[in-house]
């Protein structure tokens, strides 16, 4: 008798599941669409004014918005932000700041968190989208030329050093484009060669939990916790060129191992539910 009941209770959940999925999947995609609501009703008008600002004040200025502005974004889509700075890590120094990159709201994340005034090198392609294009100009962000013509890579190389001779650090995506499993992409070369150049300090950057968040195939936003971790500086002035791969390869490396053991902690939580 035990045996035929426990059956049927087997049989009832299980014919259950397939009802269950569905409604959970219904209410991922209400809660998503909730807060990409509420996030863009509070930063496309908050957005304009900040840059009707930018127009009369310079937007060093106006930093403290600009922090809220992001803080507050992170905060209506789900996130918690939390930082963890290692102890060779100093927001007084003008750096490269290189960092994983998984969606769209990473330069949310990090200008919610890096304590020092940054601004970031772009695609020359997103300089030429109506405002936004003007927007990233006057705030100061490089071009990176979508070609490799020897004037263009000449002009950001110049450009770059005039930030950084100015007291402006850089944030950088060294991978070129946003994950699409959560693991780090191997490097491109370029802010590499210009750390060395200029011997400017860099600082890895670890980004975990942006990935389970949000992905760049899919719009659905899962609230979680967003780790920032601010590793130690890493300086490059007395390297020599063949430094160059071992340089990189350590801070891949560096990047990497904080993002690796978040995946095994969401895989593991996975398995336990």
């Amino acid at each position: 008798m035990n045996g035929e009941s426990e059956q049927q209770i087997s049989t009832v959940s299980a014919s259950n599941a397939p009802a269950e999925r569905g409604l959970r999947r219904a209410w991922i995609l209400a809660r998503s669409t909730f807060r990409w609501l509420l996030c863009g009703a509070y930063f496309f008008p908050v957005c304009a004014f900040l840059v009707l600002l930018g127009i009369f004040i310079d937007p060093r200025k106006n930093d403290g918005a600009q922090r809220m502005l992001c803080r507050v974004t992170m905060k209506l889509a789900g996130a918690k932000l939390v930082v963890r700075r290692a102890p060779g890590f100093d927001p007084t120094r003008t750096c490269f700041l290189l960092i994983n990159h998984v969606n769209l709201f990473d330069p949310f994340v990090l200008y919610a968190t890096i304590p020092q005034f940054f601004r970031g090198l772009e695609f020359e392609s997103h300089f030429r989208i109506p405002v936004y294009g003007w927007m990233m100009k006057r705030f100061g962000n490089v071009p990176v030329p979508d070609n490799n013509r020897p004037s263009d890579l000449k002009r950001m190389w110049r450009l770059t050093r005039a930030a950084l001779d100015s007291g402006v650090s850089l944030a950088v995506f060294p991978e070129g484009q946003r994950t699409l499993d959560g693991r780090l992409g191997p490097f491109k070369d370029g802010v590499f060669r210009m750390a060395m150049k200029f011997g400017t300090p860099i600082v890895p950057v670890s980004m975990v939990g942006a990935f389970g968040f949000n992905k760049k195939t899919g719009w659905l936003l899962r609230p979680g916790t967003i780790t920032v971790y601010l590793h130690d500086v890493i300086e490059t002035k007395d390297l020599r060129k063949e430094d160059f791969s071992a340089l990189r390869d350590r801070v891949h490396a560096i990047i990497a191992r904080p993002m690796e053991e978040g995946l095994e902690t969401a895989r593991k939580q996975e398995t336990a539910h």
